[in-house]
């Protein structure tokens, strides 16, 4: 893992947006649209192409199910009419082998200050580079 990127976490509900639909995107992937919080706004605007990001369903499932890659940085979002908030596209990578769940995370002290047990409602959020790779390796990657 590249010193240079940085790692992610971004939730949708899988009743809205789930991880077989990202996939279905194929390498084309899609807009990250309908964000409308101005911390994850900012975050997304930090994020640079080749970025990766676990996919994470949120109230159903609570788990990370798979990767993404940031293929288009910050852009406007056209789902977002009073043009403050905007949006970065994304591809799917790969999935993990055994989702990592909400409970798992929250009961693994290395996983403490990570912003999903901080800030839980948060859809897009930094993961350090030890988080990163202790999530894979939960996850059978």
């Amino acid at each position: 893992m590249s010193d240079d990127k940085s790692y992610w976490l971004v939730k949708s509900e899988p009743d809205a947006w789930s991880w077989d639909q990202m996939v279905a995107c194929g390498g084309e992937g899609t807009g990250w649209t309908g964000v409308r919080n101005h911390l994850a706004k900012q975050q997304m605007m930090a994020m640079k192409l080749g970025d990766l990001a676990f996919f994470y369903h949120s109230n159903v499932g609570k788990e990370i199910v798979g990767i993404v890659e940031v293929i288009k940085t910050f852009h406007p979002d056209p789902t977002d009419a009073s043009g403050k908030f905007g949006m970065v596209d994304v591809r799917a990578v790969e999935p993990l082998k055994r989702p990592v769940t909400l409970e798992e995370i929250k009961a693994d002290p290395r996983f403490a200050d990570m912003a999903l047990v901080k800030m839980s409602r948060l859809s897009v959020q930094p993961v350090s580079a030890e988080q990163w790779r202790a999530i894979r390796a939960l996850g059978g990657l």
